[in-house]
């Protein structure tokens, strides 16, 4: 029964009420009237429980950014401290194509990205030299360290403020992000983002703009800064000259 059905319902039952009563004859009151009900109430009535009070959860405490100068020391600690390096890496190249396999690091000088299939690129350095391999194609191009954007993995001492220009630096809740330039990579000046984790202020992405525009991101995970690489795997074979041209 809807609302207004009950309204009807009541009002046609309180007509019917008011009707039988007036055919009917008034009967004498009784000798005694009934007593005063408020006389039959329980001497303690059950009193309602008072609602629990809300006690409202504590406002946030707002962002703060962290220093800029606080930031690249704490960028220069983690580089010169994590002399090593293993974990997983996913790369999103500037096509938008998404590759992924193992980094190794051995500072100073020495790097491996081992990419997975169905990726046919190797990309190793041996302390002096870094070799871009392609399995497929058989080719190997070879450049110094110095001319690589990878400097801030390899550099046996990182100081960010002295190695490079240091463009930029932003932070929010999920990150710090530290943006570079560096004018002595190959072809150019690259721009360099090194996002960090801001609780532990580890590296955890970093993005390459090469001199001709093309973006390189990629991210790390399952990182571990003790477990020591063999070093086997930073051995490569020269089979072109390193390219010297800026």
């Amino acid at each position: 029964m809807n609302r207004t059905a009950g309204y009807v319902f009541v009002l046609i039952a309180g007509l019917a009420g008011l009707g039988s009563a007036a055919g009917l004859r008034a009967e004498p009151s009784p000798a005694n009237p009934p007593a005063n009900p408020a006389a039959n109430a329980p001497a303690n009535p059950t009193v309602a429980p008072k609602p629990a009070k809300v006690i409202a959860a504590p406002a946030p405490k707002p962002f703060v950014p962290m220093d800029p100068a606080v930031a690249i020391q704490k960028a220069n600690d983690y580089f010169n401290t994590a002399t090593t390096m293993v974990g997983d890496f996913v790369q999103i190249g500037p096509d938008g194509k998404r590759s992924e396999g193992k980094i190794y690091v051995q500072r100073p000088g020495k790097l491996r990205f081992e990419y997975a299939q169905p990726a046919t690129l190797e990309i190793v350095a041996d302390g002096l030299s870094v070799a871009v391999h392609d399995r497929k194609t058989e080719t190997k191009d070879v450049y110094f360290i110095s001319q690589t954007p990878l400097k801030f993995l390899l550099k046996d001492h990182i100081d960010l403020s002295r190695d490079v220009k240091v463009v930029d630096v932003a932070s929010d809740p999920a990150s710090v992000t530290i943006q570079v330039e560096d004018n002595s990579t190959f072809g150019g000046t690259s721009e360099i983002k090194l996002v960090f984790d801001p609780a532990k202020f580890t590296l955890k992405q970093w993005e390459v703009t090469d001199p001709q525009g093309y973006e390189t991101v990629i991210s790390l995970f399952n990182i571990d800064l003790t477990k020591k690489p063999d070093p086997n795997i930073f051995q490569l074979t020269q089979e072109r000259l390193p390219n010297t041209n800026n």
